[in-house]
């Protein structure tokens, strides 16, 4: 008697089994005839009657799958959470406008076994977005970018320091420091204006200030490379010809250009500026420039700073390469990381027979100079300042 109910019970199930595949085959059949989503395969987690269920739903529904599960055009910013469910998540998107039928959307990521790939992460969506789209795409997180910011001017070592407090990505400020000294491994010969750069010598002047965005996992070397590269494109042929045509090494133009960064602060100076230091590099005047000593100064862990001011007398006898009162020509490498503006100045600076400026100190634009070609006439234009 028993083996007859088992028996009874056994045709009963390969009955409905048989049924329901029938029913899914035709539900596929009908899909496929009327269009939409085919839906194959599956988890290989999933029981037979729960694949035979999933199957037979979303193959009743394979044109729903094909159409757009969100209301609306633009793009959404959308997180997801460590730690959510595929549940809480489709309650999410449901309540941000980015998916309209969450039963659908989960029972689709069930049969896939995509429920549990789901990644933390922010994301930004789009509302016309297909059931299958929006799985696939909450598989694959992405962090956003972040952002950096390199003022005009900078030595590397503020560089460093900006990095240190704000910690963009993956970027260690040691390691960045590591590469800029040369003192790690990183690979400078695809770029072909630091073929002038001293076996000795930073990549101090060179490393383009600009902003940049990086992403999540960037770190040092990345960003140096972002930074060179960016020195390569801004630095253009007409430039380097032009830097050429006067006798300098993009190196050596790097140099005073950093200088010419350092002293100007209004921008339609730079290029009168370049054209002085020109006319005394000419001459076999020092340079005189009082950025060259701060830089050699170094920092002053007393003002907190990188550039001292004001500059004593004795700072003016400091002695060091770097100072430009003491040594003729140019100091041995860059002071800070010029920007274009100052990189263009000595390019193509101004033409004129000044050798002398001194600030303004009743200009009507801060930071003005008072130019002249003369000793006494710059005796007379520092006189109006005292």
């Amino acid at each position: 008697m028993v083996w007859l109910i088992r028996l009874a019970v056994l045709f009963v199930t390969v009955t409905g089994c048989l049924t329901a595949g029938v029913l899914v085959y035709d539900r596929l059949q009908e899909a496929r005839l009327a269009g939409g989503v085919a839906v194959e395969g599956g988890s290989p987690e999933l029981n037979a009657l729960e694949r035979l269920y999933l199957q037979r739903y979303l193959a009743s529904r394979a044109k729903e799958l094909d159409q757009p599960v969100g209301a609306g055009q633009e793009p959404v910013t959308f997180v997801v959470a460590a730690g959510q469910s595929a549940d809480e998540i489709a309650a999410n998107l449901a309540a941000a406008g980015l998916l309209g039928d969450p039963e659908l959307f989960t029972n689709y990521l069930r049969f896939y076994g995509l429920d549990d790939r789901l990644e933390a992460g922010t994301y930004q969506l789009s509302p016309q977005l297909t059931t299958p789209e929006l799985a696939q795409a909450l598989t694959r997180a992405f962090a956003q970018d972040v952002e950096v910011r390199f003022v005009e001017g900078w030595r590397y070592g503020e560089l460093a320091d900006y990095l240190a407090e704000d910690r963009p990505g993956q970027v260690d400020p040691v390691a960045f420091l590591a590469i800029v000294e040369r003192q790690a491994a990183f690979d400078l010969s695809r770029y072909d204006f630091l073929a002038s750069l001293p076996p000795e010598a930073t990549l101090e002047g060179f490393l383009f200030p600009d902003t940049y965005r990086l992403p999540a996992d960037a770190d040092a070397a990345y960003l140096v490379q972002l930074m060179l590269d960016n020195f390569g494109r801004r630095v253009t042929p007409a430039m380097r010809q032009a830097i050429g045509v006067r006798g300098l090494t993009v190196f050596q133009a790097v140099t005073l250009a950093s200088i010419v960064e350092r002293e100007a602060a209004v921008a339609q100076e730079r290029p009168v500026m370049a054209g002085v230091f020109f006319n005394r590099l000419e001459q076999g005047i020092n340079l005189e420039a009082d950025p060259t000593i701060q830089y050699a100064l170094g920092y002053q862990a007393a003002t907190d700073q990188w550039w001292k001011s004001p500059l004593f007398q004795v700072d003016l006898e400091l002695d060091s390469p770097y100072n430009t009162y003491l040594y003729p020509g140019l100091p041995p490498g860059p002071i800070a990381n010029p920007g274009l503006a100052a990189l263009e100045a000595v390019a193509f600076p101004a033409e004129t027979d000044y050798l002398f400026f001194v600030a303004d100190c009743a200009a009507a634009i801060p930071g003005s100079h008072l130019f002249s070609a003369t000793y006494e006439e710059h005796l007379a234009n520092v006189e109006r300042c005292r």
